[in-house]
């Protein structure tokens, strides 16, 4: 399989993932609420995020994020197709990584577009600390950042 094909399949199956579930739960869950899953641990929540990771930007005063996620994110995949071609047939961490990043990106990106806003629903905590709240597109991203930077190490 080619790195083309294998990143795309990866990013394609990351997408779906992602969509499937942000739908499942702007269906299922009543915006800004919240389902104990763990006790103390894990919660199924309905938050938006018009920001990017962390709550970065995330402000209704804020006019023009938006857009700028949306340019960012652009230019981002054009930097993953530049990387996905330089790369070597047999990095298969750095290809899968690849392809996971471009799953998240894009599947932010759809909610960008089409909401303003995008959907969060996994919030893990340990008392009153909070992770701030992150979707399957936030956890792609950063396994897809992992993968590479093993690939990066490995390869020196």
């Amino acid at each position: 399989m080619n790195r083309y094909t294998l990143a795309g399949i990866i990013a394609v199956v990351t997408l779906i993932l992602d969509q499937v579930t942000k739908i499942a739960v702007r269906e299922k869950m009543t915006l800004w609420t919240s389902e104990v899953i763990i006790p103390g641990l894990f919660n199924l929540v309905h938050v938006i995020n018009k920001g990017a990771a962390f709550g970065f930007l995330n402000s209704a005063e804020i006019s023009w994020q938006r857009n700028f996620f949306i340019i960012v994110t652009v230019v981002a995949l054009g930097a993953i197709a530049m990387l996905l071609r330089s790369v070597e047939e047999r990095d298969k961490f750095q290809i899968v990584g690849l392809g996971l990043v471009l799953g998240g990106a894009v599947g932010n990106l759809i909610d960008r577009i089409l909401y303003h806003e995008v959907t969060d629903f996994l919030d893990f905590y340990f008392g009153t600390h909070h992770w701030p709240a992150f979707n399957i597109a936030d956890i792609a991203i950063c396994m897809g950042a992992f993968a590479m930077i093993i690939s990066f190490y490995k390869n020196k």
